[in-house]
């Protein structure tokens, strides 16, 4: 099977090279241009935009219609207006609403999904390379939204974070924000005078939005390619380039219900030096990842591993130069992570110290690299019931991607190291993907091939994985199909592979239809279908997803029903709860699901799914349920819930999961929240309560109480308890 990656990789080649090819899309002359204006005085981050330099420079008047109609006459219209000076950038947007009473806005923390709500959504693409670049948005409260550009533009990573500020006003006919980025939380290319540039605006309670730059439902503001330019930008300055952030943390902990209080405390350092504008080296010592939320929880209810999203600040710096081929996911589930940074300092759910660490990442010309590695030191945790001591190790990553075309891309990725100290593990592999927005003038097209190889001490079988993608994402039509072939011993040791031995197909056919009715804004039609075969072409599972309705409203409601006949095939038996065990054998059954959500822009919202029918030869009702308040945006209250119940041949379980969340909004700097989870699995309720205050763009105080209590033997008692402060202070130089 190995002779198959190179054949693959092949082809995709000639294919990136062939008659879909275009002029890069940095030459298109259709890209609308806005020149960038001089700071000529102080300027207040007020959002009120009365500062003279703000009349003296050029503006975007107004935006287009994308929704509900494209091209329509607009309610609320948007001025946009850009200032730079050696040291920021600013943009100052002006959204005018004729009722002001109507305006949608709750968040106020840090990283608030902002898609239901009013805001303002901005992409710099400053290496002028149409495939990278950061996101920022604001709502009319504040809440400051900041993302690295993901997936060649169909998706964003909002766990990435940078240092920048905003300010909002409200006035009689509408809402304002001014927002300064200093130009070292970015890095770009150096030599150049342009960066890409786009703007949008959503409208919640019309459910309007507007853009500047490809105002077309199949353009998303996402894509770096089809943005407009931002000219005339001045010579910026990164002084020495050279950021030190040294922090501390200090507090009481209670690792085990048998276990003495102990009280810890630990300095620890970040330096960042830019190398020139283009590329950042950045050092670590003695990491610590206090302020990182906890995960949230999950019913599982298959045979193979959940995946939890990385949160570490040092792990996402440069993330995007990192991600690796295409089709890697089945709808938002990870069938393949070359590189999952998780398996870093995190084992089995616990924490293993970062000694020290280095990386370096950026983009010269057209190659994005990015390397780093890290050491972690001697650990004592309890794997599987037991008690081992974890040695201390060097483990690491490098990725280089070349630009070619258009908006193409080739490139090679290598990780080396085990965070269980197994010798001799490494993983490399290759990628090329091809993509273009210009496919017969305006559509959008992804082909991609991608193969991976990876050895270890005691690894055997097959240890190579290879696939494709190709990915039609647009409007009207949204198409693809992904194949994957993992072999039976791909395991690598710094990857996250959820199934191995297996070859996986996965289709998509999503038709949306609007309708010339009042009260429907779109129907979506979807038959997603999903077959995993063994190595040798037998079938292990299937599942069709088919979605007759999917209609959202113009209330911005949404109603929708599902059909998916599923079926597995096993060869080993499968224990699905405590003491419930499936034998081996075919199973095939057929799931309905009934969903309805509330609009999120009304004081209470929320989304209720109901999920019934046959199961591994009996029944099972799932029951999953979100309720959010709002009734300030100083206060916001989340409660959820996901209640299974199955009646097998081979026994009954139920399983339940419920969360509550509470969030206390005092500023955009200032916020608090607490979460609340509990589940009949592990009989644990846990309490995570996170306070964060920005006190200054460059500096954070967190502080931290996660308390465990569980059911053991039919009485509550303490689990662990863990109280931590963390103080850190960036400074620039």
């Amino acid at each position: 099977m190995r002779n198959r990656l190179p054949l693959l990789f092949g082809v995709l080649m000639g294919m990136a090279f062939g008659p879909l090819a275009h002029r890069a899309a940095a030459q298109d002359p259709q890209r609308p241009t806005l020149r960038v204006g001089r700071i000529t005085g102080p300027i207040t981050l007020d959002g009120r935009l009365d500062e003279p330099s703000w009349g003296e420079t050029d503006s975007i008047p107004v935006l287009t219609m994308i929704e509900p109609v494209e091209g329509g006459v607009l309610v609320g219209r948007t001025t946009v207006r850009v200032l730079a000076d050696a040291d920021a950038l600013i943009i100052g947007i002006d959204c005018h609403d004729p009722d002001v009473s109507g305006i949608v806005s709750f968040s106020k923390a840090r990283d608030s999904e902002l898609q239901n709500e009013d805001h303002v959504k901005l992409i710099l693409d400053t290496f002028l390379d149409g495939r990278s670049g950061y996101v920022v948005a604001v709502n009319p409260s504040g809440a400051r939204y900041d993302a690295l550009i993901a997936d060649y533009g169909e998706g964003e990573n909002s766990a990435w974070d940078a240092v920048w500020d905003a300010g909002t006003a409200r006035r009689m006919d509408g809402w304002s924000v001014e927002i300064r980025i200093p130009i070292r939380s970015l890095s770009f290319r150096s030599g150049v005078s342009e960066w890409g540039f786009n703007v949008e605006r959503r409208l919640e309670r019309l459910q309007e939005v507007s853009r500047w730059a490809s105002p077309v439902r199949d353009a998303k503001v996402t894509q770096p390619s089809r943005a407009g330019r931002l000219q005339d930008l001045p010579a910026f300055s990164l002084g020495l380039g050279l950021t030190v952030r040294p922090a501390v943390v200090a507090g009481f902990e209670k690792p085990a219900f048998d276990a003495e209080t102990k009280a810890t405390g630990e300095p620890s350092l970040d330096v960042f030096q830019q190398l020139g504008s283009d590329a950042v080296a950045s050092l670590t010592v003695n990491t610590d990842f206090a302020e990182t939320e906890v995960d949230t929880r999950q019913t599982n209810l298959t045979r193979f591993p959940l995946f939890f999203p990385e949160k570490r600040t040092f792990f996402l710096e440069g993330a995007d130069i990192f991600d690796f081929g295409i089709g890697l996911e089945t709808f938002r589930r990870p069938d393949l992570e070359p590189f999952f940074s998780r398996r870093i300092g995190l084992l089995s759910g616990q924490e293993i110290p970062v000694l020290v660490g280095g990386k370096m990442n950026g983009r010269l010309g057209q190659t994005n690299a990015g390397a780093f590695a890290v050491r972690t030191g001697e650990e004592t945790i309890t794997l599987d019931g037991d008690t081992t001591v974890v040695a201390p190790a060097t483990l690491g990553a490098a990725r280089v991607k070349q630009n070619v075309l258009a908006e193409s891309s080739i490139g090679a990725i290598a990780t080396f190291g085990d965070p269980e100290g197994r010798s001799a593990s490494w993983t490399t592999g290759v990628d090329a993907t091809f993509q273009t927005s210009r496919l017969w003038g305006d559509k959008n097209l992804l082909v991609g091939a991608w193969g991976l190889v990876t050895d270890r001490e005691g690894l055997t079988g097959d240890r190579t994985a290879f696939g494709g993608a190709i990915d039609f994402p647009n409007d009207t039509w949204d198409l693809s199909l992904t194949y994957k072939r993992i072999g039976d011993g791909f395991d690598p040791s710094l990857s996250f592979v959820p199934r191995r031995s297996v070859q996986l197909w996965r289709g998509s056919a999503d038709w949306r239809y609007r309708p010339a009715w009042t009260w429907v804004r779109v129907m979506f039609f979807e038959f997603r279908p999903t077959v995993a075969l063994d190595l040798d072409g037998g079938w292990e599972s299937y599942r069709f997803q088919i979605t007759p309705v999917n209609w959202q409203l113009e209330s911005g409601d949404r109603v929708e029903v599902n059909v998916v006949p599923e079926g597995e095939r096993l060869v080993e038996a499968f224990e699905i709860a405590e003491g419930v065990v499936i034998p081996p054998g075919s199973y095939r059954w057929t799931r309905y699901r009934l969903e309805a959500e509330i609009a999120t822009k009304r004081p209470v919202s929320g989304q209720v799914t109901w999920w019934f029918g046959s199961f591994y030869g009996g029944t099972l009702h799932q029951v999953e349920g979100t309720l959010l308040t709002k009734p300030t945006p100083f206060l916001t209250f989340e409660v959820s819930g996901d209640y299974n119940a199955a009646r097998l041949p081979e026994g009954d379980f139920d399983r339940y999961l419920f969360s509550g969340r509470l969030q206390v909004n005092f500023s955009p700097d200032l916020q608090w929240n607490a979460l609340v989870q509990y589940d009949n699995e592990s009989d644990i309720v846990g309490a995570n309560s996170r306070l964060r205050w920005t006190f200054h763009p460059f500096g954070d105080l967190f502080v931290v109480y996660n308390h465990n209590v569980a059911d053991r033997v039919g009485a509550w008692r303490l689990e662990s308890n863990q109280l931590l402060v963390k103080a850190q202070y960036a400074m620039r130089l």
